[in-house]
């Protein structure tokens, strides 16, 4: 098994990396997906929610994700509690995700997690694979694609790692400011590569 971390800003493209990548036959564990699932419905971490943030994020029994949102968008450390709750349980779920495909050779199996930086994920990648675009690019793609106010895209953009920082991890770099056909064209290549065992 070959295991790659995949992350990049919010609105760098990552998810149309990781869809690519899934295509040619790599195994996607979707951070976002796996984050989602431990916070449903009677899993323990979204009890530990309620009692940190208030039962008024919870309606009906399921997380209201917009009032959590925009409590942890807007406060340092309401997002690292959030964080402490979360991670742990979606650190645990993951790793039984790859332990899944531990004994097979041929499997590339691609953890798309957006906070790999933040997080300090702790597993062993062979490869971290960074989607990047400019923090100015990326907020401009949030207003004019997700209607999102400029003030909360900029404000959504500076709660995650800087550029420099996820570039200072990386193996190999996405450059996702251009085209969408840039973009996949890039990751065919280092499928190629990866498939030559010559990606790094």
């Amino acid at each position: 098994m070959r295991l790659i971390g995949l992350t990049g800003g919010i609105a760098a493209g990552k998810s149309t990396v990781a869809a690519r990548l899934a295509e040619h036959g790599a195994i996607v564990i979707d951070a976002d997906r796996v984050a989602r699932e431990v916070v449903e419905p009677g899993e323990p971490a979204l009890a530990s929610i309620a009692s940190r943030f208030g039962e008024h994020v919870v309606v009906d029994g399921a997380l209201d994700r917009p009032a959590l949102g925009a409590i942890v968008f807007a406060d340092a450390d309401a997002r690292r509690d959030l964080e402490r709750i979360t991670h742990p349980a979606i650190q645990a779920r993951v790793a039984e995700r790859i332990a899944a495909h531990a004994d097979d050779p041929d499997a590339v199996v691609v953890y798309d997690v957006p906070l790999l930086v933040e997080a300090r994920v702790p597993h062993a990648f062979d490869a971290i694979v960074v989607a990047h675009a400019p923090a100015e690019q990326r907020i401009a793609r949030l207003v004019e694609l997700r209607g999102i106010a400029q003030e909360e895209a900029e404000r959504r953009v500076r709660s995650q790692a800087s550029d420099d920082e996820r570039l200072a991890v990386a193996t190999v770099v996405v450059d996702t400011s251009g085209t969408m056909e840039e973009t996949i064209a890039q990751v065919d290549e280092l499928w190629r590569a990866i498939e030559e065992g010559t990606a790094w």
